[in-house]
């Protein structure tokens, strides 16, 4: 019996104490959420401004791409400068560009007369020729 006794002292040195104060303290997070916030506040203007930047580029690509098939259209049906193609001349899966495009700032092309450079109503913010 002796010897039962000493192997369950044996036991009872060897258990681990676990502590069960870990976590994160208010402080420590409270930080966190402060840095957090500190570099949203940085980051959403400069997204803000690359999104409007990246709209004007694919708007004036569009106004392009307009101008040289109202060029195309004139020239292949024989028209004259004062000549105004209209949606169906130029737009089609079998004419110069397959889909009407549309300004990604929701503005709205003019075709306007073969001498005259397409426009989009969002010209005010830099969305022209």
């Amino acid at each position: 019996m002796l010897c039962s006794h000493r192997r369950v002292r044996k036991k009872n040195k060897m258990k681990i104490q676990t502590v069960k104060n870990s976590g994160f303290t208010l402080v420590e997070i409270m930080i966190v959420v402060a840095i957090i916030a500190l570099l949203a506040a940085i980051a959403i203007p400069n997204f803000v401004k690359a999104r409007t930047s990246s709209q004007k580029s694919a708007c004036i690509a569009n106004l392009k791409q307009i101008e040289g098939a109202k060029a195309t259209w004139a020239l292949e049906a024989h028209k004259t400068a004062a000549s105004s193609p209209a949606d169906t001349d130029l737009f089609g899966t079998t004419l110069y560009i397959s889909a009407k495009p549309g300004c990604p700032a929701s503005g709205t092309y003019t075709i306007a007369n073969v001498d005259t450079k397409p426009s989009c109503t969002m010209s005010t913010e830099g969305h022209t020729l």
